[in-house]
């Protein structure tokens, strides 16, 4: 099991153990890196199965992305332009806003002028309206943008946005010269299928297969994308307990706060470590 990415406040430090369907027990203790401040610090994750562990409190202590025609030494490594899909509401809109906060450049595709109006008030933001099912509407949000985030999911009529919408983007985001996508899912896609319970994957599968048809279209047909696939557990509402974190492994299950995701997922975006990764987003504080 390898932990990518936790969630953390500065200079905090917290101590969990997660257990996942394949037996394994993972101790996440979160703090500052110390080979980065230069001084002692507690150890930053513990693995119990010999597995590198990374847990950064600050999203500056990372070994930030090069693609997108930056180098490391590029001011803070950040994408000037970032195109966000599903910013209206839920986790989307959370994103929207860490971004803005950011001082990133942020373009939003929203139906409705009040979601614009909204997103609008937030420093940097840009809402265009428009329909994800529709390929010139993404196709404008993503014009001049050199990363992506795609937090889309819903019905309209019998057709699912999980899929079709985040075809559109896939599919037209390296044709603009966006080579930075992060797409989030859900736990129950592709290989982690067995993460979920049986009745809840079966509940879910309409969902889940158009998830991982997405899923699919990016990994397989757009390699040249530099991607981060995030597959998140239950979404829980409530404020951020400073402890979700990112995995490979494909048996970890659980659940996760809006809040929390929004922040994995700004941070996977900038993180090196997450590139060409799919991870499940689960939150070990929320096991009972």
């Amino acid at each position: 099991l390898t932990c990518l990415v936790c969630c953390s406040q500065a200079f905090s430090f917290s101590l969990h153990t997660v257990h996942s369907k394949s037996g394994l027990k993972i101790r996440s203790g979160f703090g500052i890196a110390s080979e980065l401040l230069g001084r002692s610090t507690k150890t930053s994750a513990i693995c119990q199965r010999n597995s590198k562990c990374i847990a950064r409190a600050s999203v500056n202590d990372w070994d930030l992305t090069d693609v997108g025609r930056r180098e490391l030494k590029d001011i803070e490594g950040r994408w000037s332009k970032i195109c966000v899909l599903g910013g209206s509401r839920g986790v989307g809109k959370e994103i929207v806003s860490l971004l803005s906060k950011r001082k990133v450049e942020v373009v939003a595709l929203v139906r409705k002028e009040s979601s614009k109006n909204e997103l609008e008030a937030h420093s940097g933001v840009t809402a265009v309206v428009g329909d994800a099912f529709e390929p010139a509407d993404v196709i404008r949000a993503l014009d001049g943008c050199d990363a992506a985030i795609s937090t889309l999911g819903g019905v309209t009529g019998d057709v699912r946005v999980d899929y079709k919408g985040n075809m559109n983007l896939i599919e037209n985001a390296g044709i603009l010269g966006v080579t930075r996508v992060v797409l989030v899912t859900s736990l129950g896609c592709g290989d982690s299928k067995d993460a979920i319970p049986p009745h809840v994957y079966d509940m879910l599968r309409p969902a889940l297969a158009d998830k991982t048809k997405a899923e699919n279209l990016l990994l397989r047909y757009y390699t040249n994308t530099d991607y981060t696939v995030v597959r998140p557990g239950a979404l829980a509402d409530g404020p951020p307990t400073g402890a979700a974190l990112l995995t490979e492994d494909r048996s970890a299950s659980g659940s996760i706060r809006r809040a929390d995701l929004a922040q994995l997922v700004v941070q996977a975006l900038y993180s090196k470590r997450a590139g060409k990764k799919v991870l499940a987003a689960v939150d070990p504080a929320l096991i009972p």
